[in-house]
C-alpha cells in the first residue's frame, strides 16, 4: 500500500534570534527549488503515485471569478495561473481532481470565498469511493476574508499539497481536512489573523470515515499569533508535525484529541501558552515529542502515549530546530517560489 518518497531537503542555517517574529528577507534557494510535495503527499497509495497536480494538461491563466469557478471545476488536469486578487462570491467552490491552482506572483489569491476539495459531504460513506476528488496542488496564494472555510478537504480526498500560501481572516476554518481525507501535505504557509486556524478531523464521533486515515504531514508553516487549532486533531495515525514555527499561540499549539497521533519533532515554539496537548478536549490522543525548542513565555508540553513512526510511511529530513525560525520567516507564504 505505501512507497516510501524521497526527501531532497536541504538544511537551512540561520542563527537563533529574539523572541519577537523577525521581518521576512529573502527566501533560500533552498525554498525557491523545492518543485514536489515531501511527506504524506507523495507517498504512493490508493492507487495513485504522488501528487502532480494538473502536470500534463493545458495551463489557463484567469483574472475573474467566473473564469476561476469555471476553471479549478473544469474536469481533467489543467494548471490554473490565478492572476491578481480575485473576489468570489460568498460560498464554497468546488475544485476537481488532477489541478494545481498557483498564483502569479507575490500578491495573487482570492477573497471572499473558498475552495472545496471533495465530493458532498455524507455519513453513509465509509470507505473511500473510486470518484473520490485528488491530486491537487494549491500554492502561492493569499486567501483571505473568507465567508466560510478558506480551503476544505474532505470526503476521502487525497494526495493534496497545500504549499506557501498566505491564509487570514476567514469566517471558520483556514485549512479543514475532514471525512476520511488522506496523504496530504500542508507546507510553508503563513497563518495570522485568524483564531480557528487548521481543523483534522471534524467530529469525535466520526470514526467510521476517520480510523486508519487522515494521515497529513504539517512542515514549515508560520502559526503566527493563532490562538487555536494549530492543528487540532483526531483520528489520523501519524499526524507529522515538524520544522514549523509557532509564534505567540494564546491558547495551544498542536491539540492531539480522539486516538490522534501527533509525531511532533523539530520544531520552534516561541511564547506559546501550551506548546501541545494530547487533552485538550474531549477524549485524549497520543503525543510523542522529540527535539523541539521552547522559547520565552511558552508552558510545559503535554505527551503521552505511542504513534506511528512516519519514517515507515516516507523518508524526511528534519532541520535543526534552532534554524526554524528564521528559515520558515523568511520563506513561508507566497512569492517565495519563483512563480
Amino acid at each position: 500500500m505505501h512507497r516510501k518518497g524521497s526527501l531532497l531537503l536541504t538544511a537551512l542555517t540561520a542563527l537563533a534570534v529574539t523572541a519577537a517574529a523577525p521581518a521576512p528577507g529573502p527566501a533560500s534557494p533552498a525554498v525557491l527549488a523545492e518543485s514536489a510535495p515531501t511527506g504524506f503527499a507523495s507517498v504512493d497509495a490508493w492507487g495513485q503515485n504522488g501528487t502532480t497536480g494538473g502536470a500534463g494538461g493545458p495551463t489557463v491563466t484567469v483574472s475573474t471569478a467566473a473564469d476561476l469557478i469555471a476553471a479549478v471545476k473544469a474536469e481533467g488536469p489543467r494548471i490554473v495561473r490565478v492572476n491578481g486578487m480575485i473576489t468570489l462570491p460568498a460560498g464554497m467552490y468546488d475544485v476537481s481532481s488532477d489541478k494545481t491552482i498557483v498564483g502569479v506572483g507575490a500578491s495573487s489569491g482570492i477573497s471572499g470565498g473558498g475552495l472545496n476539495i471533495g465530493l458532498p459531504a455524507s455519513d453513509s460513506v465509509t470507505s473511500p469511493p473510486a470518484n473520490a476528488v485528488h491530486n491537487v496542488i494549491i500554492r502561492n496564494l493569499t486567501f483571505k476574508n473568507a465567508s466560510d472555510d478558506s480551503i476544505n478537504v474532505q470526503m476521502f480526498s487525497h494526495h493534496i499539497w497545500i504549499d506557501h500560501n498566505d491564509l487570514s481572516a476567514g469566517y471558520d476554518g483556514l485549512i479543514d481536512i475532514k471525512r476520511g481525507s488522506s496523504y496530504i501535505t500542508v507546507s510553508w504557509n503563513h497563518t495570522h489573523h485568524h483564531a480557528k486556524n487548521m481543523l483534522l478531523g471534524h467530529s469525535d464521533k466520526n470514526g467510521a470515515q476517520d480510523i486508519g486515515r487522515l494521515k497529513v504531514t504539517y512542515h514549515h508553516n508560520w502559526y503566527d499569533r493563532t490562538p487555536q487549532r494549530n492543528p487540532r486533531t483526531r483520528f489520523g495515525d501519524p499526524v507529522h508535525i515538524y520544522n514549523n514555527y509557532f509564534f505567540d499561540n494564546s491558547d495551544t499549539g498542536p491539540a492531539c484529541n480522539a486516538d490522534s497521533g501527533c509525531f511532533i519533532e523539530g520544531n520552534y515554539f516561541d511564547d506559546v501558552e501550551e506548546p501541545m496537548t494530547n487533552s485538550y478536549s474531549g477524549p485524549e490522543g497520543n503525543i510523542v515529542e522529540r527535539n523541539n525548542v521552547f522559547v520565552g513565555d511558552t508552558g510545559e508540553p503535554v505527551t503521552g502515549g505511542s504513534v506511528e513512526d512516519p519514517a515507515d510511511y516516507y523518508d524526511y529530513t528534519v532541520d535543526d530546530p534552532q534554524t526554524v525560525k528564521d528559515a520558515v520567516v523568511r520563506g513561508a507564504g507566497p512569492g517565495t517560489i519563483g512563480l
